[in-house]
């Protein structure tokens, strides 16, 4: 990892401060394959909302100097939003027995040094402070074929899969967004993976 590289946690009302830098983050990541999301600042002040406002939550953020150049989310999944509540819901399980982790954000010249790792580390260490049980997160399932799937993609489920999380095809959520060159707004299928962070 670069020297100059700085990892802060933030929590709760603290994320407030670095809604501008987080929401450009999600914004510019967020447009590469596969989720081509066309987001805008706007949309993301409000989403961000709901790590403000929970105490809970936890962010963690990678600057290079003064520039925020990686941001990683989680809260409870009793706090998130009702769209990653309602599988769970659905499926009986227990709401406040799960961490969840909202994105993991890193500018391209910054990947390949350890910070997924670290994003992975923290929020797991904070889930286990709350004294909750498990890990989980949702991931926008793209077609094999999609048109714009670059040359040489590698998804990330084996990388997930080496931190012990587990692809659970019966939990998903459906969630709209705005791709990259559309006209309007399409749902979007998005599948949890999960993880066990306490001893049976």
């Amino acid at each position: 990892m670069d020297g100059e590289l700085r990892v802060d946690l933030l929590r709760g009302s603290d994320i407030a401060r670095h809604v501008e830098a987080l929401a450009q983050l999600r914004i510019t990541v967020f447009k590469e394959f596969p989720y081509l999301y066309d987001g805008t600042a706007d949309y993301e002040a409000h989403y961000l909302q709901t790590y403000i406002a929970c105490a809970d939550s936890l962010i963690v953020m990678v600057r290079d100097g003064e520039k925020a150049v990686g941001a990683s989310t989680s809260l409870p999944l009793a706090a998130a939003h009702e769209e990653m509540r309602q599988p769970f819901r659905a499926a009986g399980l227990p709401l406040e027995r799960y961490h969840y982790f909202g994105e993991s954000l890193l500018l391209r010249a910054y990947r390949g040094r350890g910070l997924g790792v670290r994003f992975f580390e923290e929020r797991e260490a904070h889930g286990r402070e709350l004294g909750l049980d498990w890990a989980t997160f949702c991931a926008v399932d793209r077609p094999g074929n999609h048109p714009m799937r670059p040359a040489g993609y590698v998804p990330n489920d084996t990388f997930w899969g080496r931190r012990g999380y587990v692809r659970d095809a019966a939990l998903q959520c459906r969630m709209s967004w705005l791709d990259v060159g559309d006209a309007a707004s399409s749902d979007k299928t998005l599948v949890f993976w999960r993880k066990r962070l306490a001893a049976a």
